[in-house]
């Protein structure tokens, strides 16, 4: 099946109101445009120097996510263009993210990553951790860095269930930050959660961003 039928398809399942990140990494210009032809307009890389260079190949509309760990010195390198950072997972990586922003002279919109997963590969706050950093309060002294919601990836299992149990974590997570520290914000709405296996569940549990690479590229 063609790029722009698994995207024709994907539309037909996802609700208009959930956001479809199309996760290109490793994969070529030829097949980015494929699926920009189909209309998509959302693009997520996971490599500085990959997205850097897909962003000035690749037509000026696309709205690029960077949606890997991102090194404090590679923010900018980024910081002129990227459209949504998913990963912001530090205090120090916050500073970076708003030095860079007010050199670019833009506030440059994060997500907090959360850790969910019952794997140690996976990165980004305990919850804990998440809820000390907002109660801090020094993300309010940035002007140049917004919060705009969460991300959060579930463990690679076959277990429905455990997989489902940890999207209604994060989304719990979602509607306790949004109550205690954005509640007149209304740029904190995201829930970036679910990819090509899960993502049915991730809508259900409430998800607004999904990230699909599999499902419309096929395996690198």
């Amino acid at each position: 099946m063609s790029i722009r039928l698994k995207i024709e398809e994907l539309r037909e399942i996802v609700p208009s109101d959930v956001k479809i990140v199309a996760v290109s990494k490793f994969h070529s210009n030829g097949e980015i445009m494929e699926a920009y032809d189909a209309g998509q307009r959302i693009f997520g890389e996971s490599r500085v120097q990959e997205l850097v260079q897909k962003q000035q190949d690749l037509p000026e509309d696309i709205e690029w996510h960077f949606i890997g760990n991102l090194q404090r010195n590679k923010v900018k390198q980024i910081a002129p263009f990227v459209s949504l950072i998913h990963s912001l997972d530090s205090e120090r990586l916050m500073r970076e993210i708003e030095k860079q922003g007010s050199v670019n002279n833009r506030i440059i919109p994060c997500l907090l990553q959360i850790h969910i997963a019952d794997e140690e590969t996976k990165s980004g706050f305990s919850p804990e951790e998440c809820r000390l950093f907002l109660s801090e309060g020094k993300w309010r002294e940035c002007s140049h860095m917004k919060i705009t919601g969460i991300m959060g990836m579930a463990t690679f299992t076959e277990d429905e269930n455990k997989v489902r149990k940890e999207f209604d974590q994060l989304k719990s997570l979602f509607d306790e930050f949004k109550d205690t520290h954005f509640k007149n914000d209304p740029d904190f709405k995201e829930v970036s959660m679910g990819m090509t296996g899960d993502y049915k569940l991730a809508i259900e549990a409430g998800s607004t961003i999904i990230r699909i690479g599999t499902l419309i590229f096929g395996n690198r």
